[in-house]
């Protein structure tokens, strides 16, 4: 059985013409969390980014299964005109079908089900774009910022969740500037941080 959910072989990142991140090598195993520190701007969203395959590499390799990727960013990826419901049945629909009734409970969603988007306050809207994660299957969650708009409450919600997807033998990359509340291994992206220019012909978004 393969321990590794995912290999960093000497990765550089890219964003707006110039690498941001040079020289990073990791290894995530399963049933771990792996927490991104850094002042803002080190790129800690532009690794997520690259790490989910909406962007290539400047250099060096991310290995690991791409389905296995359930990319959470600052968006909440959430539809206004549909419910809460609606906006899960639609993600569900694209990953095999799971029961969302489990994932609206688990976000403390039930009761508003049935609401537009729209009419949802921030928190909520966050709690339901998470929510999407356990509607995936999917087992690497890469997650940018979970907590942002959330309360206390709703935040020591999420560590249970995040707790349990580990437990189950999952594994997360998540870049947050606040203790998660669960066992994490800190990665200070600062070492890694550059200003190079990039060539010419690097293209920092896949066609």
């Amino acid at each position: 059985m393969n321990t590794t959910a995912l290999t960093l072989d000497a990765l550089a990142c890219g964003r707006g013409g110039r690498r941001v991140l040079d020289g990073l090598s990791l290894q995530v195993a399963w049933g771990q969390c792996v927490v991104l520190r850094g002042p803002n701007g080190v790129g800690k969203t532009t690794l997520l980014r690259t790490l989910a395959g909406l962007q290539a590499p400047v250099a060096g390799q991310v290995l690991c299964q791409s389905d296995d990727i359930a990319f959470g960013g600052h968006a909440d990826a959430v539809k206004p005109t549909l419910t809460a419901r609606e906006n899960l049945d639609f993600w569900a629909s694209l990953y095999g079908g799971a029961d969302t009734r489990a994932a609206l409970a688990a976000f403390g969603l039930t009761a508003l089900s049935h609401r537009p988007a729209a009419a949802l306050s921030a928190g909520q809207k966050r709690r339901l774009g998470l929510a999407r994660m356990l509607v995936t299957g999917r087992k690497l969650w890469l997650l940018d910022e979970p907590t942002a708009s959330l309360d206390a409450a709703a935040a020591a919600e999420f560590a249970g969740i995040l707790q349990s997807h580990l437990d189950r033998g999952g594994a997360a990359v998540v870049a947050t500037h606040v203790d998660l509340g669960v066992a994490a291994t800190p990665l200070d992206l600062a070492p890694f941080a550059t200003t190079r220019s990039i060539t010419p012909a690097f293209d920092e978004v896949f066609a």
